[in-house]
């Protein structure tokens, strides 16, 4: 089992910045490829992000391409997710998740939510235009 906690949301305008950590606890951190996903008002929750136990791989939707950045500190059992160039459309609450992989695939990453085993309990994002 593990836990999930994320923080670093908040209110920005337009063009601002964020960083979002998932911090883990409970079984071995090292042991599991990340997600981010996010859910708006009325929406279905959609991808956002992923990356392999190795880091060697990332994977991002289309529309944050370019703006949002990806990464994991195996030593600090955190993922992030840099935000930038941040957008009204944004807006949403963002969850990390965690699946637990084997060592064949260390290098996997993946993008669907019945993937993932765990989950966070979310954190709010707002972009004001």
């Amino acid at each position: 089992q593990v836990q999930l906690v994320e923080s670093g949301g908040g209110l920005v305008q337009a063009g601002g910045s964020l960083r979002l950590s998932c911090a883990t606890s409970g079984r071995t951190f090292s042991n599991y490829a990340m997600g981010w996903f996010r859910q708006a008002p009325g929406k279905e929750r959609e991808f956002v992000a992923a990356i392999s136990w190795s880091a060697s791989r990332t994977h991002y939707v289309d529309s944050v391409k370019g703006r949002f950045t990806i990464s994991r500190d195996n030593a600090k059992d955190t993922v992030y997710l840099q935000m930038n160039s941040l957008k009204p459309e944004d807006t949403a609450v963002y969850y990390c998740a965690a699946q637990a992989v084997t060592y064949s695939r260390l290098t996997y990453y993946y993008k669907e939510i019945h993937e993932y085993d765990y989950w966070g309990q979310g954190t709010q994002v707002t972009v004001s235009s």
